[in-house]
C-alpha cells in the first residue's frame, strides 16, 4: 500500500511533464482540449515551427549561446573556486577566518541587492549586451557555495600527500595542480554539474544583460514564444523546444551522476 501511494504521488508530480511532452507532438488546436492527453493525433510540426520560429535565426543559435556561456562558466568556476578553496583549506595567511566568513556571508546576499551597482559597473565597462557579465565573475570565484564545497572536500584529503610533495621541493602551485586538484575530482564534477545547470537555466541575469536576438540564450528564446508579437499562440513550438532544451541538462547530469553523489557525500552535505 505504501508503494502504491508513492507511485500515485509520483504520477501526480510527473503529470505536468508528461502533459507537455505529449503536447509537443499534438496539433496546435488539440493541445488545450479536455481529452488532449488521450488524443491519438501526433505531428512533428511543432518541432519544425519552433526551430524556425525566429526567421533567419534558428533555435540552433540560442543553443550555441547557452553552451558557450555555460561552458565558460564551468571552466571559470572550476579554476577560480578550486584555487580559492585551496588557499582557505591548505594555506595560512593573516585573517584567513575573517575572509572565509566574508566569502560565506556573500551566499546570504540576494542577487537583487547588488544588481543595480553591478549593472552600472558593467554598463560603464561597455559589457552590456555581451556575455562578459555572465562569464567574467565566474573567473574570480564569485560563487561562494562552490568555494565552500571544495574547501570541505580538500580538508578531508590526507595532508601527508601534500607534505611529501613539499619535501620533494614542490611549490604551492605544483602541490595544488599535481596533488590536490586531481584528488578533488568528485567535488569538481559536482561543481561542474551544478554550474552548468545553473548557468544554462539562468533566466534573470541573461534577461538583464542580453538584449539582441542573436545573443539570446535558450531560456530567453523560450519566453519569446509567448512574449513576442504573433507568438502568443505558438505553445506547441514552445513545448517542443522545451523538450529539446532538457536534453543537455539531463545528459550532463547522467554523465556525472556517480561523481555527483560521491562529491556531495564527502563534503559534509550528506
Amino acid at each position: 500500500m505504501i508503494h502504491c501511494a508513492l507511485i500515485g504521488l509520483a504520477l501526480v508530480t510527473l503529470y505536468p511533464v508528461i502533459w507537455f511532452l505529449l503536447s509537443s507532438f499534438k496539433p496546435q488546436s488539440d493541445i488545450f482540449r479536455p481529452d488532449a492527453l488521450f488524443s491519438t493525433d501526433f505531428t512533428l510540426e511543432n518541432y519544425v515551427s519552433g526551430w524556425n520560429f525566429f526567421g533567419d535565426l534558428t533555435f540552433r543559435t540560442f543553443f550555441v549561446n547557452s553552451f558557450l556561456i555555460s561552458g565558460l562558466a564551468v571552466v571559470g568556476n572550476l579554476f577560480s573556486c578550486s584555487l580559492a578553496a585551496y588557499a582557505f583549506a591548505r594555506l595560512h595567511f593573516p585573517f584567513k577566518g575573517f575572509w572565509f566568513a566574508l566569502v560565506l556571508g556573500s551566499i546570504m546576499l540576494p542577487i537583487h541587492a547588488d544588481l543595480i551597482p553591478q549593472y552600472i559597473v558593467f554598463y560603464k565597462a561597455g559589457w552590456v549586451n555581451t556575455i562578459l557579465p555572465l562569464v567574467i565573475p565566474k573567473f574570480v570565484a564569485s560563487d561562494a557555495l562552490y568555494v565552500f564545497l571544495l574547501v570541505q572536500f580538500m580538508k578531508s584529503l590526507p595532508r601527508e600527500l601534500e607534505q611529501a610533495a613539499e619535501i620533494d621541493g614542490a611549490s604551492y602551485w605544483q602541490r595544488y595542480w599535481l596533488v590536490i586538484f586531481p584528488l578533488t575530482r568528485p567535488a569538481l564534477v559536482t561543481t561542474a554539474i551544478f554550474t552548468f545547470i545553473g548557468s544554462y537555466n539562468d533566466y534573470f541575469s541573461q534577461l538583464i544583460y542580453l538584449s539582441s536576438y542573436d545573443k539570446m540564450t535558450v531560456p530567453l528564446a523560450l519566453h519569446m514564444f509567448i512574449d513576442s508579437g504573433g507568438g502568443a499562440s505558438n505553445f506547441g513550438g514552445m513545448f517542443a523546444m522545451s523538450i529539446l532544451s532538457l536534453g543537455p541538462v539531463v545528459g550532463f547530469f547522467l554523465a556525472g551522476q556517480r561523481y555527483l553523489t560521491q562529491g556531495i557525500a564527502t563534503t559534509g552535505f550528506k
